[in-house]
This record gives C-alpha cells, sequence and structure tokens, in this order.
C-alpha cells in the first residue's frame, strides 16, 4: 500500500489539479480569517473550509489516472487496493492541509472568547481545532468517495452530489462535522474549548465505511 500511495501522491502533485481548491481554501481563509479575531470562532471557520476541498482532492485522485495506466495498476495490485490508495492520497492531502492551516490561524488570532473577555490558551484552542478539522476533512472525503466513481460516473451527477452531500455535512444536525464546528463556535462564547473527540470518532468510523464500501464496489464492477 505504500508504493501505492507514493505512486498516486506523485500523479497529484504532477498534476497541478490541487491548486485551484488549495487556492480556493487559500482565498477562503483570508476572507473570513483576520488577525486579531477570536481564536475558538477563526478555528470552527477553517475547520469547516476543508470539507469541500476534501471532497474535490479526492475526485481528483480517483478521476485523475489514465484509464490504461489505472487499468494497469488495478491488475498489478487489485483494484479494490488501487482505488483505496487513491482515497487515502485524497484524505492525507486535506489533513496536511487543514492541520497547517490549523496552526497559522491559531498562531495569528487573539487567544480570547466571542467578546474578548475570557482568556483561552493558544494550545488549549489548537487542541480542540486540530480535531474538527480532522472531522471536516474525513467527512469530506467520506462525501467523495460516495458521489464519484465507482458509484457515480457521470461528471453532471457526480458533481453536484458532491456539493451538496458536503453542504449537508456541513450543516446538517447530527453530522460529526457540524456537531465539531458548533462546539468551536459555542466554546467560543464561553471562553472554553471543547475536544471534538466523539464527532471525531464518528467521522472515523462514518469514513471508513464509505471507502469500504467504494473499494468493495471498485472490486466488484471490475471482476
Amino acid at each position: 500500500m505504500t508504493a501505492l500511495l507514493r505512486y498516486q501522491a506523485d500523479l497529484l502533485l504532477r498534476s497541478q489539479r490541487w491548486l485551484p481548491p488549495v487556492i480556493l481554501y487559500v482565498a477562503f481563509l483570508g476572507i473570513g480569517v483576520q488577525s486579531g479575531q477570536p481564536v475558538l470562532d477563526s478555528l470552527g471557520y477553517t475547520a469547516v473550509g476543508v470539507l469541500p476541498v476534501a471532497a474535490w482532492l479526492v475526485r481528483i485522485c480517483v478521476t485523475g489516472e489514465p484509464d490504461a495506466a489505472r487499468a494497469c495498476v488495478a491488475a498489478a495490485r487489485g483494484p479494490a487496493r488501487a482505488h483505496l490508495a487513491c482515497l487515502l492520497t485524497a484524505l492525507l492531502a486535506a489533513v496536511a492541509l487543514g492541520v497547517l492551516a490549523t496552526l497559522v490561524v491559531t498562531l495569528i488570532s487573539d487567544p480570547a472568547s466571542n467578546g474578548h473577555q475570557v482568556h483561552v490558551p493558544r494550545l488549549r484552542a489548537g487542541a480542540a481545532g486540530l480535531p474538527a478539522t480532522l472531522t471536516c476533512a474525513l467527512l469530506g472525503a467520506a462525501v467523495g468517495a460516495l458521489t464519484n466513481r465507482p458509484l457515480l460516473h457521470a461528471t453532471g451527477r457526480a458533481v453536484p452530489a458532491m456539493l451538496l452531500g458536503a453542504l449537508l455535512a456541513a450543516v446538517l444536525t447530527g453530522s460529526p462535522a457540524q456537531a465539531a464546528v458548533n462546539g468551536l463556535v459555542t466554546g467560543s462564547q464561553t471562553g472554553r474549548a471543547p475536544l471534538p473527540l466523539l464527532p471525531l470518532a464518528g467521522a472515523v468510523l462514518l469514513t471508513a465505511a464509505a471507502f469500504a464500501v467504494a473499494a468493495r464496489l471498485t472490486d466488484r464492477r471490475t471482476l
């Protein structure tokens, strides 16, 4: 699997198709996050922004490989493993981007509650923001896995489904991403930085299930 991950990461970097989602995310943060804003509010904004980026990166990874090369890799390593490598590469890229953004935002934001009345230690705020970012990255990757090949092939269906899925994952009550981000926003009002470990655990389970479904369908449809 390590060799497959290196291969997919090389494809992703060389294609430069990662530039649009990364640039969009940076612009999103540039508009919504300013130096001196309450740290927990800014971290919530940072976390939710990585969700559609993760879904987009999944689409890039599962559609960027030429069909002939994909067939060769599938024949050599198995279609399920090859597809899983695409999904994991996208997830790792989204996590790396989100972690970097979380660190930067934690450093430039004001370590205080909303209203700047209660001090919020940066370390505690970062420790709360990081799981929220991971939760959103995981949910975004799950959305991408379920709205692209092998489940949906046509761009006209896959892209709208992916965008809708990302939106619902971010705002729907009961979604781990919504719970994690809402915890940060609520914590900013009181000055408490809750650790969203339960939403993170839920996101891990949902993403593992989505990846398993996508890999299984890839294997069956290749037979």
